[in-house]
């Protein structure tokens, strides 16, 4: 019993404790230390790593208590500023673990020591050239404070730092890293890198472990945009927070000067000291200057923005993380994901357009106790040397080894996709080596996250974004492979299946160019022919069909259905698909499903009807073909009933759509509903 208590957990604790001796650590010691003590993950990774990396309970043991006893004696809790000050007056020296920030003052720096609670500590220049990052946001470090009387200052700032250790690896080798990756399966890395960052892979999902990872993509790839919004609670900003001493998390509005530095260039601004900076409850930007949301915006496209006269760069990536506040369904219906965005950045859709991956944060479960792991994983401080070190690497060209990307992504959409690819590469094969399949895997997730930005954008801005049927083709077999959407059911809107008899598809198009796709689901009850509409349908939606039924009403005998209709209530309801709002004028799609329920003849399957009527039966084409013919293909809709009068604009209608939606031309409501039932 003993023996098995001394030895690892599983399989893969053995190999990596083989394999990666001494970089790895059990990540149930790290937060039972974190219980009791306030300080970063990477802080108490640096001690575990250097006092527990062992399989051995014992030595874990031992290192626990000195770990424990290095916090009680060295790490100043903030309400302890007093009694850390006099240590240092009294013994004349004294090393503590601190966070240390840096300003410049008439040609002086001054060093401020957080908890230490002192603002004006003498620091060696060499420090400030040798590490950028304390003069923006600081750094957490090993510190050896001196005391030493000044006379011309009087005593009044005593304190100096005699030497200042940041905690971070001292040397880190990337090439060993690799190598030593290939000794893993992808599966096994997936995990290693899942219980790395402190969550327990086996009670999730494959989807839901990539997803974990693509939190870690700003961390390894350079000027790499993310969005996450989700429920609250599921941890989204603690990559950024927690995993690596070299990103920054906002947590409410900032200033053009600390993002972009100063006009005169005394110090850099925050997008070029860290590797990553991150606006956490992003909704709180609301208040934020104008012209940092313009200045970001042009360097989320190029790394790029002007300061003076100068241009400068930045390599910092951008993550936005905010809470949603409704179930996804109901913001898929009734509006966009990009609601819980602040006005400034949510009404600048060339803003949106730069965001390169939007992650579902409504899939990441609410964290529990079962979610973190009690295995072991890389020190977090080794893993973020290696996602720094791998920043910079470029893999985006990797997967034109074995796809291309489909003629709907712009030249936008293909850079977001190839960045999140070699992201998402670095983190799963440093190396460089994947397989077909595995590239084909982060590819699908690359596509998806780009997806998920343009559709939101294709609801709120119209036919310019309208192109959404995003794909790639496999190179070696030319097949073409469609990415959708989860939340959005994807291209499956329009079902491929046969449809029962009164429930038919149909698309309008408004003034402004914006297609709404519906669904018409008419049902009949005994009655003496009159017309019952569900809650919901109303102003010109309501017009059309009422002008369809009493049509319908007036020529009964002619359509060979006078009995049927005098002895049935007619029930329709008016699903709208893309929650999009736009007026339905869809007065024949409306009879062709009412007449569908009269003869119990399903209409084709795929079929998407277009055009109104007159109250006297006369087609009332279309505003514009293009539009639904393209919300058609990218949801699945295979054939169109389109009014003859409409021919003329086909012209205008892109190749690839015509490619996989028919054409079925109609001149009058008869032809019209024999040929949607297939009737002769």
């Amino acid at each position: 019993m003993e023996n098995e208590q001394l030895a690892p957990r599983d399989e893969l604790d053995q190999k990596i404790n083989r394999i990666f001796a001494g970089k790895v650590v059990r990540k149930d010691l790290v937060r039972k230390v974190k219980v009791g003590a306030n300080v970063p993950v990477f802080v108490l990774e640096y001690l575990l790593g250097k006092y527990c990396a062992s399989s051995d309970e014992a030595t874990i043991q031992m290192g626990l208590q000195v770990v424990n006893d290095t916090l009680a004696n060295n790490y100043i809790r903030p309400d302890e500023a007093q009694k850390a000050q006099s240590r240092v007056k009294e013994q004349g020296s004294h090393t503590f673990i601190d966070k240390v920030k840096v300003r410049l003052t008439d040609s002086q720096y001054w060093a401020e020591v957080s908890n230490f609670g002192h603002k004006n500590v003498h620091i060696p220049d060499h420090y400030v050239r040798e590490f950028d990052r304390l003069l923006t946001g600081g750094i957490w470090a090993q510190v050896d404070m001196r005391w030493e009387y000044d006379e011309e200052q009087r005593g009044k700032n005593p304190f100096w730092i005699e030497k200042l250790t940041p905690i971070q690896l001292a040397t880190f080798d990337l090439e060993e890293y690799r190598r030593l990756r290939a000794e893993f399966t992808t599966d096994e890395w997936l995990d290693l890198m899942m219980r790395s960052i402190g969550y327990e892979p086996t009670i999730m999902d494959r989807r839901l472990k990539l997803l974990f990872l693509t939190r870690l993509i700003p961390l390894c790839e350079r000027n790499f945009n993310l969005v996450e919004l989700g429920p609250r609670g599921t941890g989204k900003s603690y990559a950024v927070q927690e995993l690596s001493p070299y990103s920054a998390l906002l947590t409410g509005p900032t200033t053009v000067a600390n993002l972009f530095g100063q006009q005169q260039g005394r110090y850099k601004g925050m997008l070029q000291i860290w590797d990553a900076v991150a606006f956490d409850e992003v909704a709180d930007l609301q208040k934020m200057p104008k012209e940092v949301i313009t200045m970001l915006k042009t360097y989320c496209e190029s790394g790029q923005f002007q300061r003076g006269q100068e241009a400068m760069a930045g390599y910092a990536s951008v993550a936005m993380f905010g809470n949603t506040q409704q179930p996804v369904d109901v913001m898929v219906q009734t509006g966009h994901l990009f609601a819980p965005m602040p006005d400034a950045i949510r009404d600048d859709m060339a803003f949106l357009d730069r965001l390169h991956f939007y992650l579902p944060g409504w899939e990441i479960p609410k964290m529990r106790n079962e979610h973190f792991t009690d295995h072991y994983g890389f020190v977090v401080d080794y893993l973020a040397e290696a996602l720094r070190d791998l920043r910079k690497h470029n893999f985006t060209e990797i997967s034109d080894h074995y796809f291309s990307l489909g003629s709907h992504l712009n030249a936008r959409d293909r850079k977001a996709v190839r960045r999140t690819v070699s992201g998402m590469v670095k983190i799963l094969h440093p190396n460089g080596e994947v397989g077909q399949d595995d590239l084909a895997e982060i590819l699908e997730l690359a596509i998806e996250g780009r997806r998920r930005v343009k559709e939101q954008l294709k609801k709120m801005g119209a036919f310019e974004y309208s192109q959404v049927s995003f794909s790639y083709l496999v190179s070696e077999t030319g097949q073409e492979c469609f990415v959708g959407v989860p939340e959005q059911g994807g291209r499956e809107l329009i079902s491929a299946d046969p449809l029962a008899p009164g429930t038919l598809y149909a698309a309008s198009v408004s003034g402004d160019g914006t297609a709404g796709l519906y669904r018409i689901e008419v049902s009949l009850s005994s009655g003496s022919g009159k017309l019952k509409a569900a809650g919901g349908i109303a102003g010109t939606t309501k017009e059309s069909i009422n002008r369809a039924f009493s049509y319908l009403l007036a020529n009964k005998t002619a359509f060979g259905v006078g009995r049927e209709v005098d002895t049935q209530d007619f029930h329709v309801e008016v699903i709208d698909l893309l929650g999009n709002k736009v007026a339905a004028e869809i007065g024949v799609a409306f009879f062709i499903a009412a007449y569908s329920m009269l003869r119990k003849a399903p209409p084709l399957p795929a079929l998407l009807v277009l055009g109104d009527m007159s109250i006297q039966g006369n087609i009332k084409p279309i505003r514009s073909l293009v539009e639904p013919l393209q919300v058609a293909m990218d949801n699945g809709g295979r054939r169109a009933l389109v009014p003859v009068e409409n021919k003329r604009q086909f012209l205008e209608v892109s190749p690839d759509v015509l490619e996989q939606v028919d054409p079925v031309f109609y001149g009058d409501l008869r032809q019209a509903a024999f040929k949607a039932l297939g009737l002769t």
